[in-house]
């Protein structure tokens, strides 16, 4: 390993040290570290979004701390440590790109006798990924362990708007999909009729059925558009960031409170903003 890696490890060790480590670090397991993982991971997506390649560096310096940190505590409980990690997900790189490695080596180059790997650039991304899934349904099959289903292999942590995609996207293999966009419009339609009916008299808890449905169907549409539903969302919401700060601005530049200030107020200055970011092409 590198000497800026065996570093980074020595420094997560010593913050672990029960002598003479960090009170903060001692005191995490597992779980308490799993959302920070989670929000680096996070950060790593936005700086990809804005573009900014020095961030992108320090956010994934951020993300690898994560995976040391956890490889740390496992390696105290000696359940694995970082090698085994890093040892693991290469040898199962190798093992599901059979086209870039025949011989399930880095440094092999011919086709092993027998096999019926083809040689890279002979197939395209949608067939590397149907091989992919299939090699792990083999993988799990020699590993004795029990297939969970169409759905299954799903991870319940992912962000529900992730998972709502992943779990449509298995459904859709066996057949159970939709065959135009307009008919998951008129479902959205239908959901959204429901969650109305349940305004008045409706539970709490039917209330919130009827959204997740509707949330559900939305998830569907933005798949059946061959959009990022998440990127979607977090476009609207910097729209939204944009245009609200517009109307604080011209507010403040007139002396007006937003106590003082009524809807129609601030509604007309969101259409101002959309305009003026319309005539700018945004």
């Amino acid at each position: 390993m590198s000497e800026s890696l065996n570093q980074l490890l020595a420094i997560m060790a010593r913050l672990r040290d029960p002598e003479r480590g960090c009170p903060w670090d001692l005191e995490q397991d597992f779980s308490t570290i799993a959302p920070y993982t989670l929000e680096e991971a996070h950060e790593v997506a936005d700086a990809i979004a804005r573009g900014d390649m020095r961030n992108l560096r320090e956010e994934l310096g951020d993300l690898l701390l994560q995976v040391v940190f956890h490889s740390q505590m496992a390696a105290e409980q000696q359940l694995f440590d970082f090698e085994q990690v890093a040892a693991g997900i290469a040898e199962k790189m190798l093992r599901r790109h059979p086209h870039v490695f025949p011989d399930g080596t880095l440094d092999g180059s011919a086709v092993v006798a027998g096999t019926d790997a083809e040689p890279s650039g002979a197939i395209g991304a949608p067939e590397v990924v149907a091989n992919w899934e299939a090699i792990k349904l083999a993988e799990k099959a020699a590993r004795g362990e029990r297939q969970d289903g169409v759905l299954g292999g799903v991870a319940a942590g992912l962000p529900a708007l992730m998972r709502a995609e992943k779990l449509q996207r298995k459904a859709s293999k066996v057949g159970f999909d939709w065959n135009d966009p307009r008919a998951v419009i008129a479902k959205i339609r239908e959901e959204l009729d429901e969650v109305e009916a349940e305004l008045d008299g409706g539970s709490k808890a039917a209330q919130e059925e009827e959204l997740g449905d509707l949330l559900f169907c939305v998830v569907n549409l933005a798949r059946h558009l061959s959009l990022d539903g998440e990127q979607a969302l977090k476009k609207a919401n910097a729209k939204f960031e944009r245009r609200f700060g517009h109307i604080e601005k011209v507010l403040a530049a007139r002396g007006v409170l937003f106590a003082d200030a009524s809807l129609e107020q601030m509604e007309a200055l969101w259409i101002e903003a959309k305009q003026v970011e319309q005539a700018a092409g945004q």
